[in-house]
């Protein structure tokens, strides 16, 4: 049998996930966490944003102090946009692995 290039690809993700944190946070550590556990039996494309890098000004105004926050959105949607942050699907502060499923599952449901 001949092994094809399409075997070693990487999955299509269906959904990202954009985590906003900063270092020392520990709520943002627990979030990780979080993720990690649903990364196991639900694998997404997974984006990580550091708000007090300086190139990332906007995502700080908008969330100084309320990280950890994620947004939940379809891989193949535009990269994330500040001024949209109202409309994204989102938790924030402390949330569990079935709180992060109910949200993709709101994101598919919602965008099929």
């Amino acid at each position: 049998m001949r092994v094809t290039a399409r075997l070693f690809q990487q999955p299509q993700l269906a959904l990202r996930i954009t985590l906003f944190t900063r270092a020392n946070c520990g709520l943002c550590t627990r979030a990780k966490a979080a993720l990690s556990s649903v990364w196991d039996v639900r694998p997404f494309d997974f984006r990580e944003i550091d708000i007090i890098d300086p190139a990332a000004q906007k995502w700080r105004n908008l969330y100084d102090l309320d990280v950890p926050v994620i947004h939940i959105s379809k891989a193949t949607a535009g990269e994330e946009d500040p001024q949209k942050a109202s409309k994204a699907v989102k938790l924030m502060h402390r949330f569990s692995p079935e709180d992060v499923q109910a949200k993709m599952d709101a994101v598919e449901k919602a965008e099929s």
